[in-house]
């Protein structure tokens, strides 16, 4: 599958800019510290993927990511999550890359930090391709440098370059 054709320099963001501060003396339930830093992570990802003019209504797409998350982690370990979601909320499919060189935690399965995010969303009738991008998405870190290629791009083009690289 042709993946990279799906990705537009506009939708990829070289560093996540969520910052999550807690009062530590407050003692925060380690649940409720987990949600406020994904919701804030997903905030920044459908913020990224309006950009791309798809997007209906932003909070709607937001609240049906949060609500896929919900029913199970969106993070698929090695420092890769890959939220997405089937909604009303987006006009065709729509594909998005984030990277965060410290890493959020985001309830992966391995226990580790994710670093790696592609948000996908498409219209409840286009299974298909939102299928097809899915596996191929999972496929690419199948090569061992692909990760490591990711992490170090200087650019949206580089992120483009090492997925064709693969693909």
């Amino acid at each position: 599958m042709n993946l990279s054709k799906y990705f537009k320099p506009e939708l990829i963001k070289l560093e996540l800019e969520t910052k999550v501060e807690f009062d530590e003396e407050n003692g925060l339930h380690p649940q409720k510290k987990l949600w406020r830093i994904k919701e804030a992570v997903l905030e920044e990802l459908v913020e990224l993927l309006d950009k791309s003019g798809k997007v209906c209504n932003k909070h709607k797409l937001f609240i049906d990511l949060l609500n896929r998350e919900k029913k199970s982690s969106t993070g698929i370990g090695k420092g890769i999550a890959i939220p997405h979601v089937r909604t009303m909320q987006v006009r065709e499919f729509v594909i998005g890359f984030a990277r965060s060189t410290e890493g959020y935690e985001f309830d992966s399965i391995d226990g580790k930090p994710v670093h790696l995010f592609f948000v996908m969303g498409a219209p409840p009738y286009d299974d298909s391709l939102y299928l097809k991008v899915f596996k191929a998405i999972a496929e690419l870190f199948h090569s061992d440098t692909f990760e490591e290629e990711l992490m170090s791009a200087t650019s949206e083009y580089e992120i483009i370059r090492a997925i064709q690289k693969v693909e």
